[in-house]
């Protein structure tokens, strides 16, 4: 570890920038190299769009489940999701890639991801929906992408060109995943954001894949909730025997967890022969810390629970709930405030830290999920209990949060 440490904190002090407002923090896993062997994409979002909210869509040759912003009324624009035939895709915004020659047109990774949603079913579909699009682009994106197949890989894409990352080559990813922030290994050297946040991941992951810990609950209860900084070697967690009624502050820009993130997901694929309407989206929604993970599966004429869904520009219950709760995290509102956050509204020793009040609400629906999904694996998905199930979820959490927080 000390090794890997050592070799890349020269990347720091050569391209260190600090967090654009539209970043992310992602990582694509192969399947060889999970803990049950099932493929795994998880992203980390920041943006100033900080209402957002989940979606069925039946808009497309498939259905399926997608990620929006709150005021997009139609769903012009996914931000990550998986549909019924096992497709997942997410990406993170690259900053090195685009020259001073691209064309002004820009900003349509969103568009794509819901194009590569309604219609594609595999790694290869998508690669062909990148090669077959009109040039330029307008894309400057790291798209990663898993399949019912096994797939799972990155394409790093620029207005007119794109290199895939394939998480299944050993000597492109030797421990079976890839991390990536906002920058890409094709682009400009020493350009881009991310290079911390990268290394805080990395740090993780390696770990975790040594051991083969690489699961959705590893990523939910680490990585969705990561608020340390590698290069200053200072970790929330070592603040936790402090007393609520203290104030203590860290510089959080440089986290995984910051103020401008909005939601974070993990998607677990299938195996060979599963169902791939299977293909599990656990989302946190609203501010990360503040949130708890929710399934969703994408099945016709199945809607999602009620909390993570709105109508039209309106916005989702649980995102509503986590914004409110944020407030306490960063109580600083002059100047640089939302660059600091008050570490015991997280993590106390008298236990009534937001993340650790919340844990076992997450719990129960996390134990809740595994069962069914263990059921439905094996005796084939019964849809009278995911609507029973997702209800159950909604209870869940109205009844915890508001009798935790009065929410």
């Amino acid at each position: 570890m000390k090794f890997i440490k050592h070799i890349t904190l020269l990347s720091f002090f050569l391209g260190l920038a600090y967090a654009s407002s539209m970043a992310c923090t992602t990582a694509v896993i192969s399947g060889k190299s999970t803990k049950d062997g099932r493929p795994i994409l998880w992203k980390h979002r920041d943006s100033e769009s900080y209402q957002n909210k989940l979606r069925l869509f039946n808009d497309g040759v498939f259905t399926y489940v997608g990620l929006i912003n709150s005021d997009d009324s139609n769903g012009d624009q996914i931000w990550g999701g998986n549909n019924e035939v096992g497709f997942a895709i997410m990406n993170s915004a690259s900053f090195n890639l685009r020259s001073d020659k691209d064309a002004s047109f820009r900003d349509q990774e969103g568009i794509i991801m819901k194009k590569a949603l309604q219609s594609c079913k595999t790694l290869e579909d998508f690669e062909n929906l990148l090669a077959n699009l009109p040039k330029p682009m307008g894309l400057e994106a790291n798209f990663g992408v898993i399949d019912a197949k096994g797939g799972a890989a990155y394409f790093e894409t620029n207005d007119n060109s794109f290199v895939k990352f394939d998480a299944n080559d050993k000597k492109v990813a030797p421990n079976g995943y890839i991390i990536r922030a906002n920058y890409s290994f094709t682009g400009r050297e020493n350009e881009g954001y991310g290079y911390i946040r990268y290394m805080n991941a990395e740090k993780e992951f390696f770990a975790a894949a040594g051991t083969k810990q690489l699961d959705p609950t590893f990523i939910l209860k680490n990585q969705c909730r990561s608020l340390e900084n590698f290069l200053t070697e200072e970790d929330v967690k070592s603040y936790q025997n402090l007393s609520e009624n203290q104030n203590n502050f860290i510089v959080v820009k440089d986290c995984i967890n910051r103020y401008i993130s909005t939601s974070s997901f993990v998607i677990q694929g299938v195996k060979e022969n599963e169902d791939p309407r299977l293909t599990t989206m656990w989302t946190l929604l609203g501010f990360p810390l503040a949130s708890v993970a929710v399934p969703s599966w994408s099945l016709k004429n199945i809607d999602l629970p009620e909390t993570v869904r709105a109508d039209k520009d309106k916005n989702a219950a649980l995102c509503i709930k986590t914004l409110e709760l944020k407030k306490k995290f960063f109580p600083v509102s002059r100047g640089a405030g939302e660059d600091y956050m008050n570490t015991t509204a997280a993590y106390n020793k008298e236990e009534t830290g937001i993340v650790q009040q919340l844990e076992k609400t997450e719990n129960q629906i996390l134990q809740l999920s595994q069962e069914n999904l263990k059921k439905w694996r094996k005796e084939g998905i019964n849809k009278t209990e995911m609507k029973a199930f997702y209800q159950k979820v909604d209870e869940i959490i109205k009844t915890n949060y508001k009798t935790l927080f009065e929410l």
